[in-house]
This record gives structure tokens, C-alpha cells and sequence, in this order.
């Protein structure tokens, strides 16, 4: 695997410095994630950063996956979480669930009631948020607060075998509602909920909040280094006391890093389910999406991702990553491993009058100029030919130096040909050119006796493959969507965004060559840019490409 380090970095220092202390004998690490989503890029330095650090120090890191929510998780999100994690390249020591540590929850939280620490409080979901106070103003008790003991071991039973309905009531943390610090003002650690779970079944019918269930399991695992993004900061005192006040015999402790943000690209979970949901895009791996399903399908490779993720590196600071960084490493990851082919994506038919009927050349090129190793191809030439539509000019401007009357270009490992008739339709639509070749001029020939300026790319027509091309766009216009939260109708802002020309679908033709390709397939075309074959619309009948991205940037590292 390619950088198999990590650059030096803040994390990476205070793990050699447990180490060389002993304060840690063996370096454990885990992706934790929720299963009710996909993951997305944002999760891909998640990943990269717990598997490459530990891997690195000679330690080992579990795939736990945080399932203490069953209304939103399933096991679709399970399945498609460990392929993108083995697919990006990683693979861990072992595979946790949260739920199978339930039993050790509940336990803890007892332990929690005895010790005057947690308490059961009949408020709804609206009457503790009511109560909660705000960032400047202190909260306000719940009458149910000083619950004995004995009342509140009752009633968590209770919970427990489901004598009370969804809602009724909740377990909080009995801690300070007058802390500075919001997390810290008696959190919800219990709440019931009667739904099935995907891992225990019908077992449980009262789950723990993650907030509760997250540091526990990390202490059961015996984790040393709880490694999450910037957000969970202000989370980090409750962590602390759940360990502590649980008397976990195990005490991880958390570091944050900055998280991922690339332009245009959102990596909000609920915001991608509703855009699945409400099909605006054709599912969790269309290639619009930032999941890493998604950029799979559209041509992403792992080693692409991995040496983007290496790139930004890891620090504290929130930023957004130019969307072009992401493209660049793409580009520079397949243009020694792509064929190079060429495509046509809006066909203008060419007749070349004076070439002979019936006779098809077989010409010879190269599949990659930058990479002799992967030799070249036979393709034919004949008398009709496609070119693309964008590469003839009836009346062209100034400094046109393609395809017009009266012009000559070169067709690519071909022949020189120039325009002498235009045909069109009814409406006054192009829809044929006639040309004439010279036969003296064909490409490895030597000829030096003219020069022309353009050249263009074509597809012999008699044995050209029907194709179909999908070309992106960003899905969202706005840089800065997931900064836009707006009170109340968060859904509605980012909605409002959708970019209408995302997706533009061609009707084009390939050489005949790639009549038989597989799914993830890649190939750069000839000033189009590079492609991969699309897994879930392609046929054998006719291939399906997308537009992994253009050929040229502007970016630089």
C-alpha cells in the first residue's frame, strides 16, 4: 500500500510519547461507525488515520460498529460499511458491535443508580430541552431528580421489561445543570424504544444513548487512543466521567482531529438519506454522491482516495478541501494504468468521398503515450467515419483550427482529410460532411510536405459500439453548503442547492475493441477526460462509461 505512514502530526506524537513512557504497552485503535448511512469521503480519513496509525506503531484496530439506534440502522448499512473499509484497503483485528456489549450497559448503569449518579426522569423529550438552559444561562432540575435510589432501581427495571411505553421515560446522568459545558447537564443515557434490533433481536427493549454507550465500549475493548473528529470536543468531559463513574477498569482517552470537508460536497448523513429518500439521486452509490460507494462506481480508486487522504494530512483546524485536490490524484493515479481510446459522445457522421468502398485499413496506435509497456492496438478506418459534433464549424471564428469547408485536419493515427460539403436536414441541421483524404499523409508515414493545426479524434463507422456516456457535475452549487444551516428548515436550504445539470447522458460510440468490458473498467478518452464502466447500467449490448473526471486542471499541490 502506498504511504504507509502517516505524516508527523499531533496524534502521532502523543502516541510515541505513551509508548516511550509505558503508559501503553500496545497501541488499539477502531472506526466506529453508526449503521445508518453510507460512508463518505469524510469517513475515508477516519479510517485511514485509526487504520494507518496503528498499523503503524505495530498495534491493531477493531470495526466496531456503534448500533445502540435500531430505528435508523440495518444491515444493508452493515454489509456496505466493511466492503468500502476492506475496498479502500484496510482490514481489521476484529469485528464489534455495540450491542454485543448490552448486558455490560446495563450493568454499568445500575451501578450508576447506586451510586446516586443517574436517575429516571418522567420530563418528555420537549420538557428537557426546555429545561436544559442554553450556552449562557444554567439549566433547571427535573422534579424527578432526587429520586431515591431504591425508586429509581424500581423503574430502570421497569423500563427494562417494558412495562412502560415509548417516550415515558428516560435514564439521565446526574451530574451539574448549571455546568458551563451544555453535554455535561444531566445527558440522557436510556431511553426505551420497542424495536426490533437487527443484532439482539427482541431482546431489549431500552437501548443506551451513544454518547453513554460510545466510552464504555471503548473501555471494554481496551482502546488507548479514541481517535475522532473536532466535533465530539466539547463531548470529552462526558466521556471522561463515564469511564470514571463506571469504574471501567480500562481508561481510553479521546483526541480529536479536524474533520474533512471537501467543496461542494456534502457529508451530512441525514442530508444524503434524504436525498436518497426522496430520490433526487439513484441511490446511496450514485455517482453524484460523496460516498465511497459512490466515487467507487463513478471510477475513484482506493490508492486515489488513500494519497488524498495523505495530502491533507491531519491537524485540529476545520477547512474545506478544494473538490479539484480530490480530481488531481485521480488523474495522477490512472494516467499510467488507463488505455487510452478514443470516443465519440455526440456523433456528426464524415463520409470520405474519395477513400474506396467496401475496403476497411487497419491502422495501427498507441494505448498509452506515457506508458510504452501497454503496447498498442489495431484499430479500422474506412470510408464513413463519426466525429464529434463539437468538431465542425460551418461559419467558425477566428483561431478555429478544427473542422470546416475549405479546412484540413488530421484524423488521429489516421490521415489528413479536408471539408468540401455540407449536407443537412429539413431544418438546417448538420447532419453528414463529405470530405476528401490524402492517402500520402497517413500517421507514421514520415510525410513533411504540409502542416495542419488541428487534430481530432473519430470512430470508424461500420464497426462502432453503440455507448452511452454519463457526464457529472457537482451535485451542489454552493461551496459553503454544509456551513448553511438555517433554523428550522435545514432540509429546504441544501435542497434549494441541487445542481439541475448534474448529470448530462450521451448517446455516442466506442472502437470497436471495447465491445467487451467489465464493470470499473478505466480508460481515459481522447480529450474527453477519464471513464470507468458503470456497474449497474452497463450490458454487454451496449456499455455504459462515466466521466470519472476531465482531463485537465488548474489545480496545484
Amino acid at each position: 500500500m502506498e504511504n504507509p505512514s502517516t505524516p508527523s502530526n499531533f496524534i502521532k506524537n502523543v502516541i510515541t510519547e505513551d509508548l516511550n513512557s509505558g503508559k501503553v504497552k500496545e497501541i488499539v485503535t477502531r472506526f466506529p461507525p453508526e449503521p445508518n448511512g453510507y460512508l463518505h469521503i469524510g469517513h475515508a480519513r477516519a479510517i485511514w488515520i485509526n487504520f494507518t496509525l496503528a498499523d503503524e506503531f505495530g498495534g491493531k484496530t477493531h470495526l466496531r460498529f456503534d448500533d445502540t439506534n435500531p430505528i435508523k440502522e440495518d444491515t444493508e448499512y452493515v454489509n456496505s460499511i466493511q466492503e468500502d473499509v476492506k475496498w479502500l484497503g484496510f482490514d481489521w483485528e476484529e469485528l464489534r458491535f455495540a450491542s454485543d456489549y448490552f448486558d455490560e450497559m446495563y450493568s454499568r448503569a445500575v451501578l450508576l443508580i447506586k451510586k446516586g449518579k443517574a436517575y429516571i426522569d418522567d420530563l418528555s423529550a420537549d420538557q428537557i430541552r426546555e429545561t436544559r438552559g442554553t450556552l449562557t444561562e444554567p439549566g433547571s432540575n427535573s422534579p424527578y431528580r432526587d429520586r431515591s435510589v431504591e425508586e429509581n432501581l424500581e423503574l430502570f427495571e421497569g423500563m427494562r421489561s417494558g412495562k412502560f411505553e415509548d417516550g415515558a421515560k428516560v435514564l439521565r446522568a446526574k451530574i451539574d445543570m448549571s455546568s458551563p459545558n451544555i453535554n455535561l447537564r444531566d445527558p440522557v443515557i436510556y431511553r426505551i424504544s420497542h424495536t426490533y434490533h437487527h443484532n439482539t433481536g427482541d431482546k431489549w427493549c431500552i437501548y443506551p444513548m451513544y454518547a453513554f454507550a460510545h466510552p464504555l465500549e471503548d473501555a471494554i475493548e481496551g482502546v488507548t487512543h479514541s481517535l475522532c473528529s473536532l466535533e465530539f470536543e466539547d463531548q470529552r468531559p462526558f466521556y471522561d466521567w463515564v469511564v470514571v463513574e463506571s469504574e471501567m477498569p480500562n481508561v481510553p482517552h479521546q483526541y480529536e482531529f479536524g474533520r474533512l470537508n471537501v467543496g461542494q460536497t456534502l457529508t451530512s448523513k441525514r442530508k444524503l438519506k434524504l436525498l436518497v429518500d426522496q430520490q433526487h439521486v439513484d441511490g446511496w452509490d450514485d455517482p453524484r454522491m460523496p460516498t465511497i460507494s459512490g466515487l467507487r462506481r463513478l471510477g475513484y480508486t482506493p490508492e486515489a482516495i488513500r494519497n488524498f487522504i495523505y495530502e491533507t494530512g491531519i491537524s485540529k483546524s476545520q477547512g474545506v478541501v478544494d473538490r479539484q485536490m480530490l480530481e488531481h490524484f485521480i488523474r495522477e493515479d490512472l494516467k499510467l494504468k488507463a488505455p487510452r481510446t478514443m470516443a465519440v459522445l455526440k456523433p456528426l457522421k464524415v463520409v470520405i468521398t474519395n477513400y474506396p468502398e467496401g475496403q476497411v485499413e487497419w491502422l495501427e496506435a498507441e494505448n498509452n503515450s506515457e506508458n510504452p509497456e501497454m503496447g498498442n492496438r489495431q484499430i479500422p478506418f474506412s470510408r464513413e467515419i463519426y466525429i464529434e459534433q463539437d468538431d465542425f464549424m460551418e461559419n467558425p471564428p477566428n483561431k478555429y483550427f478544427r473542422l470546416f469547408p475549405g479546412n484540413e485536419v488530421r484524423l488521429k493515427n489516421a490521415y489528413f482529410v479536408k471539408c468540401n460539403e455540407v449536407i443537412k436536414d429539413e431544418e438546417g441541421q448538420v447532419v453528414e460532411i463529405h470530405c476528401t483524404y490524402d492517402p500520402e499523409t497517413k500517421s507514421g508515414s514520415g510525410f513533411t510536405g504540409r502542416k495542419v493545426k488541428g487534430t481530432i479524434h473519430w470512430i470508424e463507422a461500420s464497426q462502432a459500439v453503440p455507448a452511452e456516456f454519463r457526464l457529472f457535475e457537482p451535485l451542489i452549487n454552493d461551496e459553503e453548503i454544509e456551513e448553511e444551516e438555517v433554523e428550522g428548515a435545514p432540509e429546504k436550504t441544501f435542497l434549494d442547492q441541487l445542481n439541475p445539470n448534474s448529470l448530462e447522458i450521451l448517446q455516442g460510440y466506442v472502437e470497436p475493441g471495447m465491445r467487451v468490458v467489465a464493470a470499473q473498467d478505466k480508460f481515459q478518452f481522447f480529450r474527453h477526460g477519464y471513464f470507468n464502466v458503470d456497474s449497474k447500467y452497463a450490458t454487454p449490448e451496449r456499455p455504459v462509461f462515466n466521466r470519472i473526471v476531465s482531463l485537465k486542471s488548474s489545480f496545484k499541490l
